[in-house]
């Protein structure tokens, strides 16, 4: 009895250790199976809707969560999550998308030929989503406050409308384009100048709003790469305001291949909105500068700034501020371009020889619109660009970088790598011998700003030099002792060595290597001849509503060159 009592008790632990085994395998491979059956069939969702998104006529986007109450344009429920089109403004729920696709049309940037020419279209309206604190323009009251699928907007106009006071004459009514109408580009414009580049006609000036005599249309230009990494955002919001041809992604498309949509355009009215840092601003002049070299002067544009870079100094120069984090509407940006004054920005032409290669290599040459320098803070950018080349996630954000040049600045201060400058260069200012104080650097400049909003020229306004300017084809120079001294002049403890004013500079350096930089583009540099002659003028715009302390004192100059300018036109 015993030894069987023993075989049964041994028997059945065993059968107990089996099925902890048994679950315990469970509890883990299941949630595991689970996981990769949800993960396989997100996958394959994600196929579904990319799919979808490379076909449709839509610019689909997809959101994990919109940011506003939003109702699916198809089956009117709320959703959280879905697709948007960035050019419409239509919100799907992601099982609508196709339906959406097949009951919808999205904006056309080119209107269908049915065999005439057009100088008008009707209202493209859109039921549902409206833009908050939206009114209708037939009672007036506010639109978009019940919570449903309600309401109507004009993709064109972006007029809206309650469901009650739309009627029949305002399907058919002719749409104004709104506010904007002097900037957009007509879908009926653009479908008459193909046809008529089709028959190889060129006269465009009759066609409407070709001879509408304040139409500006605008150009936007944005590279989604460029510091904070807004512009992916505000590419979709310039196409719900604008046509979509206008608005171009720096990143998929070269500014000189978007720049000629300016041959189609009225001459003399074409304005350029680049989204980005000062280095986008040069590439797209770069750009222009190549439209005079092929004889398309005329259409040369006019060119505004939204500061999305780190240092933003041309930006801040001509009023556009030093940075933009999404803190003006897009529509007031809009308004400012429109209201911009037209200004011209030298630009200089830097050749680098290098010593002792006169024969054998080429000179490099760089095209600078901002400064140039050698010395600490040419050491900074070069420094930060190593690091941004191997890490370029990290530097997502403005205030990120800034902090890694704070901390290449600190560095520089206890190592000194560019002590004794001034015994291993020489300095001409139009073709006069420069003496040289100790010196660690040199900084040439073409506009007001440096280092990311301060006026180095003038420094602490306490003596009275005259104020630098971007237009009178000068530049000035000055030195700087070192690191420590650029962060001194930044805050305005300190004044920078004022060297002189030249039209023409030049800079020997004759031994060892140092850092250098043209307009935030670094490299390190062995001997050689840098000479710095006027290149061209670039037509730019100036927006007088955004003011700096800084600027404050600068405001004669301000008038000067609104003076100057009214004697151009």
């Amino acid at each position: 009895m015993e030894a069987s009592e023993g075989r049964s008790g041994t028997s059945s632990s065993a059968v107990a250790d089996w099925s902890l085994v048994f679950w315990t395998l469970c509890s883990v491979i299941l949630p595991v199976l689970i996981t990769l059956w949800c993960s396989f069939q997100r996958s394959r969702r994600q196929v579904l809707i990319r799919d979808i998104f490379r076909k449709s006529k839509h610019d689909w986007h997809y959101t994990d969560l919109f940011g506003q109450p939003s109702y699916c344009c198809v089956c009117a429920q709320h959703i959280l999550q879905g697709a948007f089109c960035n050019c419409c403004g239509l919100r799907v729920s992601e099982g609508c998308l196709k339906k959406a696709d097949q009951l919808f049309l999205c904006k056309e940037i080119m209107m269908r030929s049915n065999g005439g020419a057009h100088s008008s279209m009707p209202h493209h309206w859109i039921r549902g989503n409206v833009p908050l604190c939206s009114c209708c323009i037939i009672c007036k009251q506010q639109c978009g406050t019940q919570p449903k699928l309600c309401d109507y907007r004009c993709v064109w106009c972006q007029y809206t409308v309650h469901d009650e006071c739309m009627m029949d004459c305002l399907k058919t009514e002719e749409c104004t384009f709104g506010e904007f109408r002097d900037l957009i580009i007509p879908p009926y414009y653009m479908s008459t100048i193909n046809q008529m580049r089709k028959d190889k006609r060129t006269s465009f000036e009759k066609v409407v709003p070709y001879c509408r005599k304040h139409w500006m249309p605008v150009i936007i230009l944005a590279n989604t790469r460029s510091g904070n990494n807004m512009g992916e955002t505000l590419l979709g919001e310039f196409k719900i305001l604008l046509n979509p041809v206008q608005v171009f992604d720096l990143s998929k498309i070269a500014p000189a291949k978007a720049l000629q949509l300016c041959t189609l355009l009225p001459c003399n009215a074409v304005r350029v909105l680049v989204c980005g840092g000062d280095g986008t601003v040069g590439w797209v002049l770069d750009a222009i500068d190549e439209m005079k070299i092929k004889g398309q002067e005329r259409y040369i544009p006019q060119v505004a700034i939204l500061p999305l870079g780190t240092g933003n100094d041309l930006s801040n120069t001509l009023g556009w501020g030093a940075g933009y984090a999404g803190e003006v509407p897009v529509e007031q940006i809009l308004r400012n371009v429109m209201e911009a004054d037209g200004i011209k920005l030298d630009r200089w032409k830097v050749q680098v020889t290098n010593k002792g290669y006169y024969n054998l290599r080429k000179p490099k040459v760089f095209t600078m619109n901002n400064y140039f320098s050698v010395g600490p803070d040419a050491l900074m950018a070069l420094n930060f660009h190593a690091h941004r080349e191997k890490t370029p996630s990290l530097f997502s954000s403005r205030i990120i970088n800034k902090a890694v040049y704070f901390f290449y600045g600190t560095k520089d201060c206890l190592i000194q790598e560019c002590k004794d400058l001034n015994k291993k260069v020489e300095l001409e200012l139009d073709g006069e011998r420069i003496e040289l104080p100790n010196l660690e650097g040199i900084i040439v400049l073409n506009i007001g700003y440096w280092g990311g909003g301060c006026r180095l020229w003038e420094g602490m306004g306490d003596e009275p030099y005259p104020l630098a300017r971007h237009d009178d084809g000068l530049l000035e120079v000055v030195g700087v002792h070192g690191s420590f001294h650029c962060a001194q002049i930044q805050v305005k403890l300190a004044n920078p060595v004022r060297l002189g004013q030249a039209h023409t500079v030049r800079l020997i350096l004759k031994s060892s290597k140092m850092p250098m930089q043209v307009d935030g583009e670094p490299w390190a540099q062995g001997p050689c001849t840098v000479t710095i002659t006027h290149k061209t003028h670039a037509l730019m715009l100036y927006h007088s509503g955004e003011q700096t302390d800084d600027d404050a004192s600068s405001v004669s100059e301000q008038d000067h060159v609104r003076e100057q300018t009214d004697e151009d036109v």
